[in-house]
C-alpha cells in the first residue's frame, strides 16, 4: 500500500472529523519525489485558505476538509471534501499516476461529499466549495443562492 493508511494520517483524519478536534484540514505528500509512498504532511485548523497556503506547486497532493456553514440562524451543518492537488508545476509522470494513486488515498478518506479536483489555489475557494457542497447535501435553505 501507499502508506495513506499510516498511523499518522488515520489520526489526522479522526482529528478532522472529530466535533471536538479543532483540527479541520490534513495534507499528504509523497514522501519522495520518485514512488507511491505517501506521508501526513501538515494540519492545521485555520481553513481551506490555510490549507491553499499549504500546498506545493512542484506536487500532487491529497487534503481532506471539513467545512462548516449555516443555512439559516437555526442551522449549523458539517461537511468533507476530499482535494486532489496537482500544482502547476508537477513533473508529467506524477502527473499521470495521480488518477490511479488518488484511489488509495480516497479509500483511507472515505467520509466525504464532494471531491475537489484543484490546479489554482483559487479552486479551493470557501464560496464556491460550500456551494458544491449545499448542492451536494440536498436541502438548499437559500433558494440556490450559495
Amino acid at each position: 500500500m501507499s502508506g495513506a493508511d499510516a498511523p499518522e494520517i488515520l489520526a489526522a483524519y479522526e482529528a478532522v472529523r472529530s466535533d471536538k478536534d479543532p483540527t479541520n484540514w490534513l495534507l499528504i505528500s509523497y514522501a519522495a519525489a520518485t514512488g507511491s509512498q505517501l506521508t501526513l504532511a501538515a494540519t492545521g485548523s485555520g481553513g481551506l485558505a490555510e490549507l491553499a497556503g499549504a500546498l506545493d506547486d512542484g506536487q500532487v497532493q491529497y487534503a481532506y476538509a471539513r467545512v462548516e456553514y449555516a443555512n439559516d440562524a437555526e442551522s449549523r451543518r458539517v461537511k468533507f471534501a476530499v482535494v486532489v492537488w496537482i500544482g502547476p508545476a508537477t513533473k508529467v509522470m506524477r502527473k499521470a499516476r495521480a488518477g490511479i494513486e488518488s484511489g488509495a488515498v480516497k479509500k483511507v478518506l472515505a467520509h466525504h461529499s464532494i471531491q475537489v479536483d484543484a490546479g489554482d489555489r483559487r479552486d479551493l475557494d470557501e464560496g464556491d466549495i460550500v456551494a458544491r457542497l449545499r448542492k451536494a447535501g440536498g436541502a438548499d435553505y437559500n433558494g440556490g443562492r450559495g
